[in-house]
């Protein structure tokens, strides 16, 4: 099929009149800026009180509009598995991520989302993934034996965005990107800044205006070298997507790649630091699921130094427990928008066309009927027998449907590998009585960057 066929329509979905959603229970709290204030100080509590309040499906006003939250498994199902193609990702996402990231995997619809994704997959396919794995297996390795030689208190959380922009770079870029890396990692850290600020045009100084000039520079980076990684090849990211075809056998697109690839690094670098940071700091809570799993490195008898192998990942299923049940509590994305493209039927209500419609993980993960005691860190809740009993849409870090995170193998293996060689070289701790207070929106980060002692492990 030729892309020219399923490019995404040029339809307009604008919001509902608000009088056509008044039907919906809720509250649109203060004019102008609504409830916006309140989840962005604290999205869970709020999401949560409003449920209590009117139920699983309510209407509220965030950042000038109005919308209707669905909330649960089932909405979930709906939202994300979508066959019927009722929900746009482009037009949910556009107002966050549409002036920085256009046209990324994530804000693509329908056929050309498909077609653009199996595109993508190439990048994801076993060669190119051992050869990503020998690239985060070295420099996992120089880090954390940086920090072996360093160790006492230290702020986690910034020295894990440090590590997860390093990695991204030299994996999706390639090792041999050169000097030029710290102007395209300052980019990069401008653009997802950007991404999130409340002021939303670019003027001069604020936040907008330099994620914009950071995506300048990447751009002008990405178009002068595409052509060279076509001629040279080459096993990183950044090269394979060069060399992607669609199904008719022609190139994505110079436009096209720049698109993808920024948003595949900014989705790698963020999602991965806060899932990363999350998870080290629930080891450092509970030091006994921290032996456990140390001991789970032990028994793979790889001596400390020594090469990861795909092998050796696929023998640490209690390290992917715990992963999941960090990511079950500090979800990377929160929240995620969709808008109607036509009239439906939810929880007993008509939604019109052009509404926009978030489903929350966040609170998904937390529902005591399905999460016994939600707010403890158990692992074991996701046993094949315990995942077997439980909604599929009960746990949606990833997403789901159609938008999957088409990285999540790549995650998995980025976080494996970090525990292997954490675990079999530090032992991580919090000061007694401190608990971390977080930031649950729009990335879930530690405000204070998570205090932790570091120690050698004999």
């Amino acid at each position: 099929m030729s892309m020219q066929n399923v490019a995404s329509p040029a339809i307009t979905l604008n919001p509902p009149k608000r009088n056509l959603l008044a039907h919906i229970p809720g509250d649109e709290g203060w004019p102008m800026i609504g409830r916006t204030l309140a989840i962005l100080a604290d999205p869970k509590g709020e999401v949560e009180r409003m449920a209590a309040k009117y139920g699983l499906v309510y209407r509220s006003r965030i950042l000038g509009e109005t919308s209707i939250t669905m909330l649960g498994p089932e909405a979930n199902e709906l939202v994300l598995f979508d066959q019927s193609k009722l929900f746009s990702s482009t037009y949910g996402w556009e107002t966050i991520l549409g002036r920085l990231f256009p046209r990324g995997l994530m804000l693509l619809d329908f056929d050309e989302h498909r077609l653009h994704r199996r595109a993508l997959s190439v990048a994801f396919k076993s060669g190119p993934m051992k050869s990503y794995l020998s690239e985060l297996d070295d420099g996992i390795l120089e880090r954390v034996t940086r920090w072996r030689q360093t160790p006492g208190p230290m702020l986690f959380y910034p020295a894990m965005k440090q590590l997860t922009l390093d990695l991204a770079a030299t994996s999706f870029l390639g090792a041999g990107i050169g000097p030029e890396v710290d102007e395209i990692t300052r980019g990069f850290v401008d653009m997802v800044a950007a991404s999130v600020t409340p002021i939303r045009k670019p003027w001069p100084g604020t936040q907008m205006a330099r994620g914009v000039k950071g995506r300048k520079r990447i751009v002008a980076y990405f178009s002068e070298q595409i052509p060279i990684r076509r001629a040279k090849g080459g096993e990183d990211l950044f090269s394979q997507l060069c060399r992607a075809t669609h199904e008719d056998g022609a190139l994505l697109s110079t436009q096209d790649i720049i698109d993808h690839m920024s948003f595949l690094m900014m989705a790698a670098h963020d999602t991965l630091t806060s899932s990363l940071t999350s998870f080290v700091g629930a080891l450092a809570a509970h030091p006994a699921w921290q032996v456990r799993l140390r001991d789970e490195v032990s028994s793979l008898g790889v001596a400390t130094g020594a090469p990861t192998t795909f092998d050796n990942l696929e023998a640490m299923p209690l390290t992917e427990m715990a992963f999941k049940e960090a990511l079950r509590l500090k979800p990377p994305v929160p929240s995620m928008p969709r808008r109607a493209t036509r009239d439906f039927g939810f929880g007993g209500y008509t939604i019109p066309t052009g509404t926009l419609v978030g489903v929350h993980p966040l609170f998904t993960h937390h529902m005591p009927e399905i999460w016994p005691e939600p707010e403890k860190f158990d692992p074991m809740r996701f046993t094949d027998e315990a995942q077997r009993n439980r909604h599929r849409f009960a746990w949606v870090p990833f997403g789901g449907g159609a938008h999957m995170c088409l990285g999540l193998h790549f995650a998995y293996m980025q976080a494996k590998c970090f525990a292997r060689h954490f675990l079999q070289n530090l032992s991580v701790s919090l000061e007694p009585g401190y608990t971390p207070a977080w930031q649950m929106w729009p990335i879930p980060k530690p405000r204070d960057g998570l205090r932790v002692t570091l120690k050698p492990v004999a």
